[in-house]
């Protein structure tokens, strides 16, 4: 149920945020010409839509539908006006075209995020030059926030950013009162990523691709993230996340003839069939997974991979490249790389452990600066994900300056274990947790210190 609430101080500092990024200029009640009453109306008409399939009533026309728009939805929500009421530590996250993001800290402690209509953005700008009018522009963008929290309610998957509630804020003056609270994440920076280690960034690839599945195979049908682009996703404990989905459609271009399916990229054009039902077939779908293809695929997949999975790879970035596969194979291709990567068979089965002694229960007291590899968890050092101590003295081996390497109990998100690899004898520390492997011919200078 949507919620009303009495203004605390808290609320008045929120409210003044969305005065100055939501109100451009004086707030001016005009009377809506014609051509925005029409446009209005539209907005209108598709946002019920998605109030109808949120309440999943397949019968009847939008017309039909919009008397759902007049009654509150039991909607679940974990957070209510209440919660907004108390919130605390404003601060600005960012803009795009239509919305502003402002931060905020509840009384639990916890930070989410609040999103509303952003006033001075290039939507309202463009709506305001055309028609004058700054409430009726700031109601028809309102439209395109509630068509998005209608979304976030019919669309569950992990890689959706949460809608923990809404609150139509009373009192505030009416073309603020919409307001999204979602899980708070943090940018997605394609340079930072290029510098983790290749498990991680093929993470962040593997969770896109389940999204795409997901999408392609939703409760609204097949759905396009029409402005797929890098900042529309952000990451949430470490998990990608897509944060903006008022540009979804469920809708598949119309066509009357194979060459009206034109998919074009900067760098390529794709055809796709026209069926009968005068859509083209599966647009959507292969219109995702080529920009996961060049947004993500490209720099994220073949940097710095496992020489063992170079060729799955090298397979996966050339079948989606050209669109020669869909969503279901590109899942299984991504599932198997992830199985055989895990499985620890993507290393040589040399053996090289009879080259070092274990010291269980042991660990160095510092690791870094010591010997330093790229990419790695700890930039001061050399911390890598190992399947097993074998795979761990191979790299170990590999590498001249490798005298010695500790395994620790801490796993990583496909269960390898976190190694860290040294040069040098430095101080013990003991440690159950940790395993401590010392090349032989290095043996006798550990046990003078």
């Amino acid at each position: 149920m949507k919620g009303h609430i009495v203004f605390s101080a808290a609320a008045l500092m929120l409210i003044a945020l969305y005065l100055k990024f939501s109100i451009p200029g004086p707030f001016l009640y005009s009377q809506h010409s014609r051509q925005m009453r029409r446009e209005i109306m539209e907005r209108h008409k598709d946002l019920a839509f998605f109030y109808q399939t949120l309440l999943g009533i397949k019968e009847g026309s939008p017309e039909d539908a919009m008397r759902y728009l007049e009654v509150d939805l039991e909607v679940p929500q974990t957070l209510t006006c209440k919660d907004l009421s108390h919130i605390t530590a404003l601060d600005y996250v960012g803009s795009g075209f239509t919305k502003v993001v402002v931060k905020g800290t509840l009384l639990n402690g916890k930070s989410i995020a609040l999103k509303s209509v952003h006033g001075e953005g290039n939507d309202m700008k463009k709506c305001v030059r055309q028609y004058g009018d700054h409430s009726g522009c700031h109601r028809l963008a309102t439209y395109k926030l509630q068509k998005e929290i209608a979304l976030l309610q019919i669309l569950r998957h992990p890689g959706i950013i949460q809608l923990h509630g809404q609150c139509d804020v009373n009192g505030a003056p009416p073309d603020i009162r919409v307001t999204a609270m979602l899980e708070l994440g943090s940018p997605l920076e394609m340079i930072q990523l290029l510098q983790t280690p290749w498990e991680e960034r093929f993470k962040i690839c593997w969770e896109l691709v389940q999204l795409l599945h997901y999408l392609a195979n939703s409760p609204m049908g097949s759905v396009a993230l029409l402005d797929f682009q890098p900042r529309q996703f952000v990451l949430v404990d470490g998990s990608l996340k897509v944060t903006d989905m008022d540009d979804a459609s469920s809708e598949e271009p119309t066509c009357r003839r194979d060459a009206d399916c034109a998919l074009a990229f900067p760098a390529k054009t794709f055809t796709m069939t026209c069926l009968d039902t005068g859509r083209c077939a599966g647009s959507n779908e292969k219109r995702n997974l080529y920009n996961a293809y060049r947004f993500f695929f490209t720099y994220l997949l073949p940097h710095a991979a496992p020489p063992a999975l170079r060729a799955l790879l090298e397979d996966i970035m050339n079948v989606t490249g050209d669109l020669h596969i869909g969503i279901n194979e590109t899942l299984e291709a991504f599932d198997d790389v992830l199985h055989l990567y895990k499985s620890g068979r993507n290393h040589s089965q040399t053996h090289h452990l009879h080259d070092y002694t274990v010291l269980r229960g042991h660990r160095m007291n510092d690791t870094d600066g010591d010997f330093r590899c790229w990419p790695s968890y700890n930039h001061q050092g050399c911390l890598l994900s190992m399947h097993s101590a074998a795979e761990a003295a191979e790299f170990c081996n590999g590498h001249p300056q490798c005298r010695n390497f500790i395994i620790s109990q801490q796993r990583t998100w496909t269960g390898r274990y976190l190694t860290a690899f040294t040069k040098n004898c430095l101080h013990l520390v003991p440690d159950e947790t940790y395993s401590l492997y010392v090349k032989r011919s290095g043996h006798s200078d550990m046990q003078k210190r």
